[in-house]
């Protein structure tokens, strides 16, 4: 059975479509084949890693990267995960069912470390149950 390729969008590709892909591949790895981009790529950012690596997942490896350098098309799935208004979120060319799921990026959190820190964890543990349940979409 073939695996129906996603691809799972934010802005600068460093932490909520990340901690998307490490967990879509660890958890429905069998059934979805996962690719993140960014529309301005940067760096998987330290503290995704960390709170991925909190829940047994390695993404220290993965690379932010933009749509183009994925040299993919035809994906089955196009899933934008940014928090900002879904008109901000990179666009990605083809014809795969569009979604538009929204996650606050834990990188622009405030506070003390500890604060941001429970930020990333809370959108993690969002990322997660949303990837869960994928395809559908989180009730509101």
């Amino acid at each position: 059975m073939r695996k129906s390729k996603v691809l799972l969008l934010c802005i600068h590709n460093s932490c909520r479509s990340q901690m998307a892909e490490g967990f879509m591949h660890a958890l429905r790895g069998d059934e979805f084949d996962p690719y993140s981009a960014g529309s301005e790529p940067t760096e998987v950012h330290p503290m995704a890693a960390e709170v991925m690596a909190e829940d047994g997942i390695d993404i220290s490896g993965q690379k932010a990267k933009s749509v183009e350098e994925l040299g993919l098309s035809d994906f089955d799935y196009i899933v934008t995960l940014c928090g900002e208004e879904e008109g901000t979120c990179p666009f990605a060319p083809g014809s795969g069912k569009r979604m538009h799921v929204p996650f606050h990026d834990p990188a622009m959190a405030s506070g003390s470390p500890q604060e941001v820190m429970g930020e990333f964890r809370r959108v993690r543990d969002m990322i997660k149950a949303f990837v869960l349940s994928f395809p559908e979409l989180p009730s509101s």
